[in-house]
């Protein structure tokens, strides 16, 4: 057969029903090959850029890996976003580019281009990809199936390139002549690792102020539910990362709520108040720390597990007590093996006042639900979370509509959450949208974006009315990018230079585009006809757009300066009312 038809059933194999790309001229011999291909389906994105977005996501919902095509030189760039994406999060995807036959590449000492849109993708994607490869042997086209994917799943897992030149593509091989890739198997220093375990566990026996951070790398490893297990022994309080806020359901008993810079105060205090903290599987980077990583939680034993070396030995001036360099299935494993043998103190005290944190400092304050001109948009995310039910899926695109949304959604059971955490494009959630509904046989999905982040890749309505998704689409339409404007309020003099229509901003009317392309259009204006408009936006069974009319200047609440330990976000406290919240040594002059 020819090697495109070998790459398509080998995809099938491996049980991936579709692909996302755009055509073009060098990547027509695989495209052609799905068309014939009965089993399989190629969805035809407006842009790349909205296909390997929906790649890493499809990956995000199945567990299995996405696959995003595209054509040499423009095509292939525009996949970027999206690898970044994969990369930054961890979420393994192969991207699959076209490129010119093998005579009309450039090598090394030739000129700039000799084929026509000719780029050399492979070393444009290196420092974001895992595994990055011009195959030019159709001979070697199994051998690196084989190790692309097996990179891609492996250790941290992350997003892996094949290039493909065209004549490559169109050559026939005989299936029983190719060879295969045979990786290593890792092998594990359990000594080492139940050495680590014991260290963690006298110092659980020791706290009488633990809390449990949870991350990403726990959905990443698959162990949600050993992970459950293991809370629900030990019975310590539980904060996630954005990346893990749907692990645990909100009424959880053990769980607080989500921490760091852009978060809610009762999370904040508990982390910077604990004397013990064991993190599972999250990076801890300064949107979790602050920027000055030697205030977060400056008077507790850490214990770090994390799986990428580089990720647990950074130097960012935190003391790591105990480091557990191992993938969390092994960690969690030994852990289980004996797990009466953990004896942690009673901790109904700090329980309580972890309690009384959360009482004392909702997110969604009273006054919000008294506003009458347009939409509070902690009072919508309270709303919409009350009007959802379990297992829905979440999507959230960046700016200001990100962070409402992870301090404002109420989690409920098996449902998923999430959005580009690390690389955090604008326009990330809507073609993130399309790959989760796919992922769940044209499943619904919850998008929701600001204005900015629609207009980015408002084309992909195409893409929605084409197959009939039904991607409920909600616009927190400040008609603006206001986290930028809260950025500049901070640090510019309120000068709003390129964040508003005075600043030079342009603006469309978005209900009037996406009834052009024939989709169900529905604004909420205020508070009081709120809660009718989001069952209806629940009710309808095709796609969406529905615009949520926020007031300008409208600000994320509570938010951290730069430079200010975690606890200590605008706006501040009273000092009284701050010291009395504090455990440990306050660090306010």
């Amino acid at each position: 057969m020819k090697v495109a038809d070998y790459v398509v059933d080998y995809l099938e194999e491996k049980g991936i029903n579709h692909a996302f790309g755009v055509t073009g001229g060098v990547i027509v011999p695989i495209v052609d090959a799905y068309y014939r291909n009965k089993n399989l389906e190629f969805i035809c994105t407006v842009q790349e850029q909205g296909a390997a977005i929906a790649a890493e996501a499809y990956s995000r919902v199945t567990g299995n890996l996405g696959v995003a095509m595209a054509t040499s030189g423009p095509g292939a760039t525009n996949l970027i976003t999206g690898i970044g994406c994969a990369y930054f999060d961890s979420i393994p995807s192969l991207y699959i580019t076209g490129q010119v036959s093998t005579l009309d590449i450039t090598n090394e000492e030739g000129p700039r281009q000799i084929g026509f849109q000719e780029t050399d993708i492979v070393t444009i994607v290196k420092p974001i990809t895992k595994f990055s490869h011009q195959i030019t042997n159709s001979k070697d086209i199994k051998y690196y199936l084989d190790k692309a994917i097996h990179i891609a799943k492996s250790d941290r897992p992350g997003p892996v390139l094949l290039d493909m030149p065209m004549n490559i593509q169109l050559e026939e091989i005989n299936t029983d002549n190719l060879i295969s890739y045979s990786p290593k198997e890792k092998e594990i220093n359990y000594l080492d690792l139940r050495k680590k375990v014991e260290e963690m566990k006298y110092l659980i026996e020791e706290s009488e102020r633990p809390v449990m951070i949870l991350g990403a790398g726990i959905k990443l490893a698959g162990v949600e539910s050993k992970t459950r297990t293991l809370i629900e022994k030990l019975g310590i309080p539980v904060v996630p990362s954005w990346g893990a806020i749907d692990i645990l359901p909100h009424d959880h008993s053990l769980f607080v709520e989500g921490y760091g810079v852009s978060h809610n105060r009762a999370g904040n205090f508990t982390v910077q108040n604990s004397d013990l903290l064991i993190s599972l599987g999250s990076r801890l980077d300064t949107r979790q720390t602050g920027i000055k990583a030697e205030t977060f939680a400056r008077e507790a034993k850490k214990v770090v597990i994390d799986i990428d070396t580089k990720e647990l030995y950074k130097d960012r001036g935190m003391k790591i007590d105990v480091g557990i360099n191992y993938d969390l299935k092994d960690f969690l494993n030994v852990v289980l093996e004996d797990k009466n043998s953990i004896f942690p103190k009673d901790v109904s005290q700090w329980k309580k006042k972890i309690n009384d944190w959360k009482k004392k400092y909702p997110i969604c304050l009273p006054e919000y639900f008294k506003q009458k001109d347009k939409v509070n948009p902690y009072v919508f995310m309270a709303a919409l979370s009350d009007e959802s039910k379990e297992g829905e899926t979440f999507i959230l695109d960046t700016g200001s509509a990100l962070t409402w949304g992870m301090q404002g959604l109420k989690i409920k059971e098996k449902q998923k959450l999430f959005s580009a955490f690390g690389n955090s494009p604008m326009g990330y959630s809507f073609p993130a949208s399309i790959g989760a509904s796919f992922a769940s046989n044209k499943g619904d999905v919850n998008c929701i974006t600001g204005d900015g982040g629609f207009k980015m890749n408002l084309k992909e309505l195409e893409t929605v009315v084409k197959h009939n998704l039904p991607i409920k689409v909600f616009v927190m339409n400040n008609h603006e990018y206001g986290m930028i404007k809260q950025f500049q309020d901070v640090w510019f003099n309120s000068r709003h230079a390129a964040s508003d229509s005075q600043g030079g901003l342009g603006e469309v009317d978005l209900l009037k585009v996406s009834k052009a392309y024939g989709v169900k259009t529905i604004q909420i204006k205020n508070h009081s006809e709120m809660k009718d408009k989001i069952l209806e936006v629940k009710m309808h069974n095709g796609p969406v757009v529905c615009s949520v009319e926020i007031n300008s200047g409208e600000k994320m609440k509570p938010k951290l300066e730069f430079g200010k330990p975690i606890e200590d976000p605008c706006p501040q406290l009273s000092d009284e009312e701050f010291e009395e919240n504090m455990i440990i040594k306050s660090l306010r002059k």
